[in-house]
């Protein structure tokens, strides 16, 4: 009985192999070729070409030995899309019985895909879906067709993203595996998008979308959440690495558009952030909260908030942007109003603001209300800047002025207030309308700026208080220039007030030469 079966068995098993074998050969799927390419391009507005068509029982599709299909030629004469293969799923019974053509679903296999943004805001794929007028090769909007499809699959593909005229280097896509259900042209569908980005980063998008737009594809509504990580602009080419920006970025957000707006909200870590040619990289990841909306048609979006968190704090950015075929325009407000300087003194070094080194922030506060405008990989921000009741631990401004051998407290610097109004952009920082209040030695007025460098080039007059150390000393220098230019130098000249004596500051914020200047005095 068990070798009957097991006979039994091994017979099914040769007339299954048999009809694999032997039915293909017998149906001539090829015939089918013209009809599928015609069909399709109708569907897409765009020439489609297929290689030769057969027939896999096994997996029970049409494979296609290539495929290409036409770019716009308003942007390229190169395909759009070209792939190895495409296998078309079909129902077997009526094709093998009644050579009916059911089209079930498709599996693009690695295909190459060409993006390309034009400067107007249109892209290459906005015209899929319109029919081509034969005579004129113009593009007509058309009824779209009501194609279905259970499933589209694109595995291993690879997209490359470029704009015309070339305002750049293309931004690369790699591993996509792209998944539709129940794909129409005149309803919504699920779709599931992965990719991987330049720099080890990658891409997961999931969601719904449809019906297509027909005026503009670009604009067909969906709805996703987006997951990205370890996406590093410098690496992937999106931001040039002497622009002095670099982060390593894990996202997590709601994306949302209706055709119309683009809206997108969600939580953002950056890791290793710096935004300046003299920062240096955050020594923790940032948080950040965002919430924007973007004009699809006018190509102009808002910022309605974006929290830097540091902290129990947060910074607040909101404002507008503008997208241009060479850049992002930032017109932006930051507001920190009275934050705790002990949870914002490590996101310094970021924006270039450094400390004497082996110095620290301890207590008080930083507030800032500042403008952020210009390109995005090259903002100016300016706006003013105060701190107020903190400590500079580990540095004795009294005994770093040269020229008037002060001795230091050694217990560091307290600062009662600091403000000045600020103006950073890529050539240079300025820093104007200086007040420094410091109980130790005095105040001091005045300017400066700081190169890309990191070079310091200060002019300040510190009047220093009398009941100070430094301010004594400060004040017997004083008197021997005020004796010199009244009993030597001229009979009507009039001796210096107030302990008020120039200073100049050089070096760099991390290694700064504070000197008094009775040179300038003199003169």
């Amino acid at each position: 009985m068990k070798k009957r079966w097991v006979k039994v068995a091994v017979a099914i098993a040769a007339v299954f192999l048999l009809v694999v074998i032997v039915v293909p050969l017998l149906v001539n799927a090829d015939t089918f070729r013209p009809r599928i390419e015609t069909e399709l391009s109708a569907a897409l507005g765009r020439q489609v070409t297929l290689g030769h068509l057969s027939l896999s029982l096994l997996s029970g599709s049409l494979v296609a030995r290539e495929i290409s299909i036409a770019d716009d030629a308003a942007f390229s004469a190169s395909p759009f899309l070209e792939a190895k293969s495409l296998h078309i799923g079909v129902e077997l019974g009526p094709l093998l019985f009644h050579r009916q053509l059911r089209v079930t679903r498709f599996l693009v296999d690695s295909p190459a895909i060409q993006l390309i943004h034009a400067a107007n805001g249109k892209w290459n794929f906005s015209s899929i879906g319109e029919a081509s007028t034969a005579s004129t090769g113009a593009k007509q909007p058309t009824a779209l067709p009501d194609l279905t499809v259970a499933e589209l699959q694109i595995k291993d593909g690879k997209a490359t993203v470029s704009s015309l005229p070339a305002t750049g280097k293309p931004f690369v896509y790699s591993g996509i595996n792209l998944t539709i259900r129940n794909l129409s042209f005149t309803r919504s569908f699920p779709f599931e998008l992965a990719a991987k980005l330049p720099g080890n980063g990658s891409l997961q998008l999931k969601g719904d979308a449809g019906p297509l737009a027909q005026k503009d594809a670009a604009d067909t509504p969906f709805r996703a959440t987006l997951d990205l990580k370890q996406f590093n602009p410098v690496a992937a080419g999106v931001i040039d690495a002497d622009k002095g920006i670099s982060m390593v970025v894990d996202t997590t957000a709601q994306v949302a558009s209706d055709g119309s707006n683009l809206t997108s909200s969600g939580k953002v870590q950056a890791a290793n952030l710096q935004l300046s040619r003299t920062g240096s990289p955050a020594p923790h990841p940032v948080n950040i909260d965002y919430e924007v909306a973007n004009n699809l048609e006018a190509r102009t979006g808002q910022v309605k908030d974006l929290a830097i968190h540091t902290g129990a704090v947060a910074v607040h950015v909101n404002g507008g942007f503008r997208m241009t075929p060479q850049n992002v325009l930032l017109d932006l407000h930051l507001a920190a109003p009275n934050l705790p300087i002990d949870q914002v003194e490590e996101l310094l070094p970021t924006v270039g603001v450094r400390l004497p080194s082996g110095s620290s922030l301890h207590g008080g506060t930083l507030t800032a209300n500042l403008a952020i405008t210009g390109p995005a990989t090259a903002t100016t921000i300016a706006g003013p800047v105060e701190i107020d009741n903190t400590q500079l631990a580990g540095f004795d401004l009294g005994s770093k002025i040269q020229g008037i051998h002060a001795a230091g407290s050694g217990g560091g610097t307290a600062i009662q207030t600091v403000r000045t109004n600020v103006n950073s952009s890529p050539q240079t920082t300025q820093f104007t309308n200086i007040y420094a209040a410091v109980p130790q030695i005095g105040t001091a007025t005045g300017s400066g700026t700081v190169s890309p460098a990191g070079e310091l080039n200060f002019n300040l007059v510190a009047s220093f208080s009398a009941t100070s150390g430094v301010g004594a000393i400060a004040g017997q220098a004083v008197s021997a220039v005020n004796s010199l230019i009244g009993g030597f130098l001229h009979p009507n000249a009039k001796p210096t007030q107030n302990n008020s004596i120039p200073l100049t500051i050089t070096g760099t914020a991390s290694n700064p030469s504070i000197r008094a200047n009775l040179g300038a005095m003199l003169r």
